[in-house]
């Protein structure tokens, strides 16, 4: 990846649905270049996807916590949280605890009736900490 690819990923980043002639134009890159580029950089895994971006608020998802959890096993755990639709992110992690959790919902109390419900179907888990976002600071896709 050159300098080039990076310019047209920055603008992809800004908005995924941007015309190949807005890119060329913002890149200083001929369309048919940034066209090929964009294709070369699909086929190589560079780019994953193209996606969308949602309002929380719109999509019933305001409230985030993020879950820390320490279990006895680790590499079978996240195979049955990755399908969890409230489940956005899982990190392996350093320290005491094993994961972290992003999971988004409506409000606290569909929160808390998740995490009952979750620690009862995983007895696994040895131990949870949970944090509660209280303001979104940044957030890229």
């Amino acid at each position: 990846m050159d300098a080039k690819d990076k310019l047209i990923i920055d603008e992809l980043r800004r908005d995924a649905r941007a015309p190949i002639k807005d890119i060329a134009k913002s890149t200083g890159i001929r369309p048919s270049t940034v066209h090929q580029r964009i294709q070369r950089l699909l086929r190589e895994g560079t780019i994953e996807k193209f996606t969308i971006k949602t309002s929380d608020d719109a999509v019933g998802e305001s409230f985030a916590a993020f879950l820390l959890i320490k279990g006895s096993t680790r590499k079978y755990l996240p195979q049955r949280i990755l399908s969890d639709p409230h489940v956005k992110e899982v990190h392996g992690v350093t320290g005491e605890y094993d994961l972290l959790v992003k999971l988004k919902f409506a409000d606290v109390k569909e929160f808390n009736a998740y995490l009952i419900e979750f620690r009862q179907e995983h007895p696994e888990i040895q131990a949870t900490l949970t944090m509660v976002g209280t303001a979104k600071l940044k957030e890229e896709l």
